[in-house]
């Protein structure tokens, strides 16, 4: 009968163990959906704060592009 008691005792202590992980984990993910959200509204505001410097980026960056393009189509029609 010891030895029931025992194998019983052990599978409830896993069973608790096993609820535990599960909390952490649910806890972890509403915690990186909160920080992805956090990043998701910082991101928005900054593009809306700073838009008129994003343009400026992307049109500076816009001649390197087709530089880029040029020399993979040149590298693709040399095969």
């Amino acid at each position: 009968m010891a030895a029931e008691e025992v194998k019983q005792e052990v599978k409830q202590e896993e069973k608790q163990e096993e609820k535990k992980a599960e909390a952490g984990k649910f806890i972890a993910t509403v915690f990186k959906f909160l920080l992805g959200f956090v990043f998701l509204i910082l991101g928005i505001s900054a593009i809306i704060v700073w838009w008129s410097s994003l343009v400026g980026v992307v049109k500076g960056c816009i001649g390197l592009f087709l530089l880029l393009a040029a020399l993979i189509t040149f590298a693709i029609a040399k095969e």
